[in-house]
């Protein structure tokens, strides 16, 4: 209604900017024409209902139905379909590769919400063996490329480097589709590029605080030796088999949950998800809610598990249980940390990752575990805690090079034999390697009371 005129409108499959009428009807994106067969509008269909409205006489637009995360032209393929998938910027940009390349190209809704965009339908892209990057080549552009990046393993994703043209539309404005095709085709595997050179950037990493980590570990001691757990670095906790190691890592896991906002993932591959949840509600009743005469019921375990976690999408179970394909492990933590935000990730144990495989296959697995998760841990800025159990000589089973990519190394061990049931439960703790500041050595006791399944601090102090 205008002016208190009605006005009818059509709609029609048009060709404009270089782009075929049959492309805009491949993508579904029809144009409205005003009675007096002006075009006035062209509508971009998004697989989540929401059709963004590009306005023909002004640069405009405007959404009908609610804009949410998601890519534009994903519902038109289909899953695996190619060896390649391309992203763009812009709806016109995705029609414009379509129709030169004839395979996968979708776009994000902007540059700013391109990473959100990517994450949301991740799983899809990434059954594709590559991920081509085609965004505009500004700031924004470079920022969102980088964002999208991240969610995959670099190996698969390759950026189009358009040169001195905007975006891709502009080369089939200009007739130039086969230059477009070949610039695609010489795409090369994209690379971070995070060089310092400046003095004004240096001050700007001086100038940041000097703060300490989590202070998450069941000892005062520990803590204070450490200083905490950091974002950028990787703990390796070891044990001998019945140690109590992944009590620990619960007791860890809880303290992160319930003193931080950060988001953890636990992929403790020898544990039920039951009992995981039990043992956190466990420590928060401060009673072994897994236990069947423990005294607690399932609602009271519930109750005490939402005050733990607080609020949804916070805590994230993966239940692998072994595999003998490491670079679906990897892709996994990768998904935790850019995807679901995680901050932090504990894997108990890493050994359990390719408990398909033995003798020296284990050991370049688990070796190539290790380097890619360490590169991971400073690529991605999270904390990885992973534990590793050790032979008879200390030494981690499988690979010896998961206790030298670590940052930080904390072994545990107990008296298991001991007649006095404290001594039998009191964990002792040393730290033998500890990059950040050097503190090894002995790093305090503490003791696992069964009974309030919770661990309890012996009068041990640090002496630097």
């Amino acid at each position: 209604m205008t002016n208190g005129n009605e006005f009818e409108y059509s709609y029609e499959f048009l060709g404009r900017r270089g782009i075929a009428a049959e492309t805009f009807r491949y993508f579904g994106c029809p144009t409205k024409i005003d009675s007096s067969g002006k075009p006035v509008s062209v509508g971009f269909h998004y697989p989540n209902g929401a059709t963004k409205v590009r306005l023909l006489d002004k640069k405009e637009f405007f959404w009908v139905g609610k804009s949410e995360p998601g890519l534009f032209g994903r519902d038109k393929f289909t899953a695996g379909s190619n060896r390649y998938v391309t992203i763009t910027e812009g709806e016109y940009d995705a029609l414009s590769l379509f129709q030169v390349l004839r395979s996968p190209v979708v776009s994000v809704r902007s540059s700013s919400t391109g990473g959100l965009d990517a994450a949301m339908d991740r799983s899809w892209l990434n059954s594709f063996e590559r991920v081509y990057l085609a965004l505009d080549d500004d700031t924004p552009g470079r920022e969102c490329a980088r964002e999208i990046a991240r969610l995959f393993d670099y190996n698969k994703v390759y950026l189009v480097r358009l040169g001195d043209r905007k975006d891709a539309n502009a080369f089939l404005q200009e007739g130039l589709d086969e230059e477009l095709r070949n610039i695609w085709r010489n795409s090369k595997k994209y690379v971070p590029v995070d060089v310092k050179s400046s003095i004004e950037e240096f001050e700007k990493e001086l100038s940041k605080p000097l703060e300490w980590g989590i202070p998450a570990y069941p000892s005062r001691v520990l803590n204070e030796m450490t200083y905490g757990i950091r974002k950028g670095e990787m703990v390796l906790v070891t044990a001998p088999e019945g140690v109590g190691k992944t009590e620990f890592m619960h007791s860890i896991e809880f303290n992160i949950l319930k003193e931080t906002n950060e988001n953890v993932a636990a992929i403790f591959l020898e544990e039920p998800n039951q009992r995981h949840l039990q043992a956190l509600a466990g420590i928060q009743l401060r009673k072994p809610a897994h236990l069947p005469d423990s005294g607690v019921t399932n609602a009271e375990i519930l109750t005490a598990f939402k005050e733990v976690v607080s609020v949804d999408d916070r805590l994230f179970l993966y239940s692998h249980f072994g595999s003998d394909e490491p670079d679906i492990f990897l892709d996994t933590v990768r998904f935790l940390v850019t995807a679901c935000q995680c901050g932090v990730v504990i894997v108990d144990h890493i050994t359990m990752v390719c408990s398909g495989l033995s003798g020296e296959d284990e050991r370049r697995a688990l070796d190539y575990i290790s380097t890619r998760l360490e590169m991971m841990v400073k690529e991605l800025n999270y904390a990885l805690l992973i534990v590793s159990h050790v032979n008879d000589v200390g030494q981690t089973r499988g690979s010896r090079y998961i206790s030298k990519v670590a940052d930080v190394r904390i072994d545990l061990s107990r008296n298991l034999l001991a007649s006095d049931p404290i001594e039998k439960n009191t964990t002792h703790i040393v730290i033998p390697k500890n990059r950040y500041c050097g503190r090894t050595g002995l790093s305090g006791d503490v003791y696992f009371n069964p009974m309030t399944n919770t661990y309890e601090a012996l009068n041990v102090q640090y002496v630097g």
